[in-house]
C-alpha cells in the first residue's frame, strides 16, 4: 500500500505522527497485532514500538522501512519515543484524539513533556513538545479503499452469504434466538472467518423491534419475524449483513412492512450516485418509508462506512455532509421497528462505482418464509 505520510503531516500541521488506535497501526504500518505505537516523523523515521509477544511478527508485518523496537523493565516507551523525538528534532506531534483515551493521553503528555534532559542535550534538542489533535487526518485516506481492499471486503461479504445460506437450511421453531447466533457464528468459521466485526444479532418476535436486540433464550415461534444482523473478519476486513425472515407464514401486516422496506433499500441501490452528499442518500430510503407513513419508526441512520473496522467514516445519516466517492464502502440497512410487535430491517454491503453502486452481499432478499 503506497502511503505519503508527510501529506498527511503537512494537512495535520504536524512534524510527527504518533499512532495508537489498533486499526490505523494495522492500515499505516501493516502490524496487525494491535497492541503498541508508532511514530512517524518528518526526518523519516517510521518506527513501530511493541513488547515481546509481538516484535517478530511485527518484523515481518510492518511495511518497508518500519524499525521496530521492543520496549521492557529497562527500557520503557516513553524512552524509546523520545530518543526519536530528539533524535528527528521533533516538536509538533499529531495524536488520535478521536480513539485514544484520557488515560494513555496523560501518560503520553506527562512522561513525554517532562524529564529526559539527558537525551535532549545529547541530540541538541531544543524547544518543547507539543501535542496537536489529528482529528479525521488519518481516517480521510480509509475511506476510500484500494483495489486489494475491495476484494477483502468482497470475500468478507460473500462468507456471510455462505453463512445465510447454512442457516436457512436448519432455522426452525423451538430454536433459541442464542442458538441461531452461535449457528451462524459457526459457519462463518467454518467458511474461513477469523473472528467476528460485531456481536452477531438474532432477534425474533417482538424481540425484532429493537434493532440492536441481544439474543436470548426466547425460542423461535411459528409467525414471528427474525432478524439476524451478522459479520466476519477476512484477513482484517469485515464484512455486515442483516436479513430477516419469516418462521412460517407472514401475516398481511408483516409482508405490507417488509415490502416498504425492501423497497426503501433497493431505491438506494438504484438512485445512489457518486458526488451525492451523504445525508442524501440517507434520504433516498427516508422519505420513501416516511412517504408510507412510518417514518417515525426508522430512527437510525441509513448506513455506515465498513473496512478495517465495523463502523468508519462516512456515514448515510442526516449530519454527515461527505461526498460520495468511488471506491467507499457503505452499509444500505433501512428498517422499521414496530415496538411490541415486530421489525425489519434489510441490509448489504454496497461499493460506490464511477456509474453508482454495487452489492457485495448476493443473498436473497424478497421475503422467505420458512
Amino acid at each position: 500500500m503506497k502511503l505519503n505520510y508527510n501529506e498527511l503531516m503537512k494537512a495535520a500541521g504536524v512534524e510527527a505522527l504518533l499512532i495508537t488506535d489498533p486499526y490505523n497501526l494495522r492500515y499505516y504500518t501493516g502490524f496487525r497485532g494491535g497492541e503498541g505505537f508508532a511514530l512517524i516523523t518528518n526526518n523519516q523515521s517510521k518506527v513501530l514500538i511493541t513488547d515481546s509477544r509481538y516484535t517478530e511478527a511485527a518484523g515481518k508485518e510492518c511495511y518497508q522501512g518500519f524499525e521496530v523496537r521492543q520496549f521492557d523493565s529497562k527500557l520503557s516507551t516513553y524512552d524509546i519515543l523520545m530518543e526519536y523525538i530528539t533524535k528527528d528534532n521533533t516538536h509538533v506531534i499529531g495524536f488520535e484524539n478521536e480513539s485514544i483515551s484520557y488515560l494513555m493521553y496523560s501518560r503520553i503528555l506527562d512522561n513525554l513533556t517532562d524529564g529526559y534532559d539527558e537525551l535532549k542535550k545529547t541530540n541538541n534538542y531544543e524547544g518543547e513538545i507539543t501535542f496537536k489533535p489529528l482529528d479525521s487526518v488519518l481516517m480521510k485516506p480509509r475511506q476510500i479503499k484500494t483495489p486489494e481492499e475491495i476484494e477483502l471486503l468482497r470475500q468478507a461479504e460473500h462468507i456471510g452469504d455462505l453463512a445465510f445460506d447454512d442457516i436457512l437450511g436448519i432455522l426452525k421453531p423451538g430454536m433459541t434466538e442464542l442458538e441461531v447466533a452461535a449457528e451462524l457464528e459457526y459457519s462463518m468459521k467454518k467458511h474461513g472467518a477469523e473472528g467476528f466485526s460485531f456481536d452477531t444479532i438474532a432477534a425474533s418476535g417482538v424481540n425484532s423491534s429493537m434493532p440492536h436486540a441481544i439474543p436470548s433464550e426466547k425460542k423461535l415461534e411459528t409467525g414471528d419475524f427474525l432478524t439476524m444482523d451478522f459479520g466476519c473478519r477476512y484477513k482484517g476486513y469485515c464484512s455486515d449483513m442483516t436479513r430477516t425472515v419469516c418462521i412460517g407464514k407472514a401475516s398481511d401486516d408483516q409482508k405490507k412492512i417488509y415490502n416498504i422496506v425492501l423497497s426503501a433499500q433497493l431505491a438506494v441501490l438504484e438512485n445512489l450516485k457518486p458526488g451525492m452528499l451523504c445525508k442524501d442518500v440517507d434520504r433516498i430510503a427516508r422519505d420513501y418509508i416516511s412517504l408510507q407513513g412510518y417514518g417515525q419508526y426508522f430512527g437510525h441512520g441509513l448506513g455506515h462506512g465498513v473496512g478495517l473496522y465495523i463502523h468508519e467514516s462516512p456515514a448515510f445519516n442526516l449530519k454527515d455532509t461527505t461526498i460520495v466517492r468511488p471506491g467507499m464502502v457503505e452499509t444500505d440497512e433501512p428498517g422499521i421497528y414496530l415496538p411490541g410487535k415486530f421489525g425489519v430491517r434489510i441490509e448489504d454491503m454496497i461499493l460506490i462505482t464511477e456509474e453508482g453502486c454495487e452489492s457485495l452481499a448476493k443473498s436473497p432478499k424478497e421475503l422467505i418464509e420458512l
